[in-house]
């Protein structure tokens, strides 16, 4: 067995992991990433697509963003159409001049690996076996790759793997507590090389149930419909989903409809999941692993990057100045911002989709209270302010700026 000694043992290489690779890196920190999947496996996952104007702050300070200047689209509204009629949400007006960023988390995973391999910094692809122990006294990792076992020993333990991670599962059960709720729709989701029907994203309300119009790129479109959670791809052809869509949109977004073959096509189901805490002594849960949120509200990719600010920001403390307070205040900082975001993310999807149980008086509410949202300053921008981010409650990425 191989001892390998670190200052931060990362388990996961998805964009949380990578994030806080980099950001250490920056810092001077020393640390591994050890990833269950092959590396080609990450970078071809397809994800999210919107980060928030705190996330776009937070990759340039990781030194990040050649590229997502270059192709990131920033949008500074929304659409939601409702009753046949289309209703724009000023973001920026309603936020002193805050925006959302087009980009795929697709392309924020790339451009994380290429800064790491550029930096030459060590990552254990396609391990096996991962396992965590003595996480309250002295962390360890063990693992197996490519034909030879490992012991990692270090100070800390980042469990950045995702909802069915070892680190997680390996936490004693009278030490964590689960919030979670399943709803009864999943998202039929295509990816299209074809141009998006408009210039920002469209949320749609209708008789027929949710659909959202979203895009990758000027000439790359990605667009949802709920569907029932006993539906199979297989049963959606490409025509029967633009035909669907069509009759889900307005007169106006179906002419300025462009269709065409699909490129990926998935059903993917919707939750909310919240651990609590998520600190267990030296192992620290971001991400996926410590909670989920449904699409609807464009918060899964960006909670997991503000997981990474409050860690590496703690973390970057602790071996610059000494400090445990940022380790102390880890889960409960988190967790304030985590369960605003869950809630944000739950009213979206409440009030955009058709329950299967929803009777028409249920229905004929929820027209109501987008309609008061909609035509109220005061309700635009509570929406607006939670879709662009709110912000994080750190010192103003000072610690980045010293440690860089």
């Amino acid at each position: 067995m191989e001892i390998i000694k670190t200052n931060v043992a990362i388990i996961g290489s998805g964009p949380a992991g990578l994030l806080l690779g980099q950001l250490l890196y920056k810092a001077g920190i020393d640390h591994i990433i050890i990833e269950q999947r092959s590396a080609e496996y990450v970078a071809s996952r397809i994800r999210a697509g919107i980060l928030e104007q705190v996330s776009v702050d937070l990759l340039k300070q990781a030194g990040v963003v050649q590229n997502l200047n270059q192709k990131g689209l920033p949008h500074s509204g929304i659409e939601i159409l409702t009753n046949g009629q289309k209703h724009r949400v000023d973001l920026s007006a309603l936020t002193n001049g805050k925006q959302v960023t087009v980009y795929g988390q697709t392309e924020v995973t790339k451009d994380l690996m290429q800064a790491r391999e550029q930096a030459n910094l060590t990552s254990f692809y396609e391990s096996n076996n991962v396992q965590v122990f003595d996480f309250y006294e002295k962390p360890k990792v063990t693992f197996e790759s490519q034909g030879k076992t490992y012991q990692v020993e270090c100070d800390f333990i980042a469990g950045c793997d995702g909802y069915h991670g070892v680190c997680r599962a390996s936490i004693p059960q009278d030490k964590i507590k689960t919030f979670e709720k399943v709803y009864p729709f999943g998202w039929l989701g295509v990816l299209a090389d074809v141009p998006p029907v408009a210039d920002e994203l469209i949320y749609v309300q209708s008789e027929r149930g949710f659909a959202l119009c979203s895009m990758r790129s000027e000439t790359r479109s990605r667009y949802y419909l709920q569907v029932p959670l006993t539906d199979k791809v297989e049963n959606w052809s490409d025509e029967k989903f633009w035909e669907e869509l069509k009759n889900r949109l307005d007169p106006e977004s179906r002419e300025h409809l462009v269709t065409g073959a699909s490129i990926e096509k998935s059903i993917a189901p919707l939750r909310s999941f919240v651990t609590e805490p998520m600190r267990f002594g030296k192992l620290f849960l971001a991400g996926d692993a410590a909670h989920i949120v449904p699409p609807t509200g464009a918060k899964g990719l960006n909670l997991a990057a503000s997981d990474i600010a409050y860690l590496s920001s703690a973390l970057i403390e602790y071996y610059k100045n000494g400090s445990e307070q940022g380790i102390q205040e880890y889960s409960e900082k988190c967790l304030k911002r985590v369960w605003k975001a869950e809630r944000f993310s739950w009213w979206m999807t409440h009030l955009l989709h058709r329950f299967e149980n929803e009777s028409e008086f249920d229905h004929k509410i929820k027209q109501a209270e987008l309609s008061y949202i909609l035509g109220s300053i005061a309700g635009q921008t509570t929406l607006a302010e939670n879709y662009v981010g709110l912000p994080y409650e750190i010192k103003p990425f000072g610690n980045f700026k010293q440690a860089s």
